[in-house]
C-alpha cells in the first residue's frame, strides 16, 4: 500500500504505530494518540510537554517554522516551552551559507518565545534532496496544570484564531512565486509569504489557558482546519457543528486556494489554534486575544458524537464537514506550472 503525501493514515498509526511504543512506564501521562499535539510526561513534581516536528518544504524558512510549529504543539497544552532541541539534514553540496541561515532563524524565533536552544545535531546526509529539519520542544506545566484535545467536552464552544491556511498561502507565496505573480502583484505577493511570521500560536494559546474555561486545544497543521477539527473530535471522542460563515479566511489564502482551485479548510493551517471554552467564558477569551492583538471568532460547539461532524454552509445547508485524505498543499504544489 502506497500513502499520499503528508501524515499517514489514522488506521496506519493504530494498526502499527502505536503498537511500537518500547516499554510502558507509569510517568508517561499521555502518550502517542490521535489528536493529541504533545506528550505528557511526570518527572519528579513537574509535568512536562514534549513535542517533535519536521520541516520538509519552505527551505527559506526552515529554521523559524522548526522552532514555532513544535513550540505551538507545546502551548496547546497550555504551557510556556522552555527548550529547544533540532536535527538538521542537509543534502550534499551545501554550503556554509544555508546552515547559517537555519542556525540564525532558529536563535531569532527561540528568543521571541524566550526558549533555550539545549542541543541537537547537523550533518550532511547522502541520498537527500532537500534540507530538513526536525524540532524538538519541551516546556513544564505551572502548577502542574495543563489540557490536552481529549478534554472537550460537549456543549462548549469552538473558538478559532486567526484564520485558516496561515502556513498554506505563506508557503505557496514562497515555493510558487514565479507562478503566483501572474495573478499577484510584488507587493501582495510579498505579505503573503510574510503570513510565516503569524506561525506562532504560542501568545494565544497561554493567553486562553490564563483567561480560563479552556477544556482543550489543538493546533491545525496537516489538513488544515478541517482536519483539526476531526482530530479534536477524534481525541475527545465528540461530534461538532461549526458555521462556515464564521470561519475567517483571509483574502489572500481565498486567491491563492482560487488558483491552484483547492479548499481552504483543507490547507495546512500552522498559526491558527483550535480553542474549546465553556460558553460563560468564551466571550472574556476572544476579548483579551483581541486585546493581545490575536483576531479570533466563535466558528461553532463541541456536539454529542451521534450528532456527527456537521458545517453550516453560507447557504443554511447542513453537511458532514470534509474530512481531507491528504492536504491540499500537495495538491496545490503537484499542479504543473505552464
Amino acid at each position: 500500500m502506497s500513502f499520499l503525501p503528508g501524515k499517514v493514515p489514522i488506521e496506519v498509526l493504530q494498526k502499527i504505530v502505536f503498537r511500537n511504543l518500547g516499554t510502558k512506564r507509569d510517568d508517561v501521562v499521555l502518550g502517542p494518540s490521535i489528536g493529541e499535539d504533545a506528550a505528557i510526561v511526570q518527572v519528579g513534581k513537574e509535568v512536562l510537554a514534549i513535542a517533535a516536528d519536521p520541516i520538509t518544504g519552505a527551505e527559506k524558512w526552515l529554521g523559524w517554522l522548526a522552532v514555532n510549529v513544535s513550540a505551538n504543539d507545546v502551548a496547546t497544552c497550555g504551557i510556556q516551552p522552555c527548550w529547544f532541541s533540532s536535527c538538521i539534514l542537509l543534502p550534499e553540496g551545501s554550503k556554509e551559507e544555508l546552515i547559517e541561515r537555519i542556525c540564525s532563524q532558529m536563535d531569532r524565533a527561540a528568543r521571541q518565545l524566550n526558549v533555550a536552544i539545549i542541543g541537537g545535531h547537523c550533518e550532511i546526509t547522502p541520498g537527500l534532496e532537500h534540507p530538513i529539519v526536525t524540532g524538538c520542544s519541551i516546556g513544564t506545566a505551572e502548577n502542574g496544570k495543563y489540557v490536552t484535545s481529549n478534554g472537550a467536552k460537549i456543549g462548549h464552544k469552538i473558538i478559532l484564531t486567526k484564520g485558516t491556511g496561515i502556513e498554506g498561502t505563506a508557503i505557496l507565496a514562497s515555493d510558487r512565486r514565479k507562478e503566483l505573480l501572474q495573478v499577484f502583484d510584488e507587493i501582495s505577493l510579498e505579505k503573503a509569504e510574510n503570513f510565516f511570521t503569524k506561525i506562532s500560536v504560542v501568545k494565544e494559546a497561554l493567553t486562553a489557558f490564563k483567561t480560563g474555561g479552556v477544556s482543550a486545544m489543538h493546533d491545525p497543521t496537516e489538513g488544515g482546519v478541517a482536519g483539526g477539527l476531526h482530530e479534536l473530535a477524534d481525541a475527545a471522542n465528540v461530534g461538532f457543528q461549526v458555521y462556515e460563515e464564521k470561519i475567517l479566511v483571509s483574502e489572500k489564502t481565498r486567491r491563492i486556494c482560487k488558483h491552484f482551485e483547492i479548499d481552504p479548510l483543507q490547507l495546512i493551517s500552522s498559526g491558527s489554534l483550535l480553542i474549546v471554552a465553556k460558553e460563560e467564558k468564551t466571550e472574556e477569551i476572544v476579548s483579551e486575544l483581541s486585546q493581545n492583538g490575536v483576531c479570533a471568532s466563535v466558528i461553532g460547539e463541541i456536539a454529542k458524537p451521534n450528532l456527527g461532524r456537521k458545517m453550516v454552509t453560507r447557504t443554511d445547508e447542513q453537511i458532514e464537514l470534509v474530512r481531507p485524505v491528504s492536504d491540499h498543499l500537495w495538491v496545490a504544489l503537484a499542479k504543473q506550472f505552464i
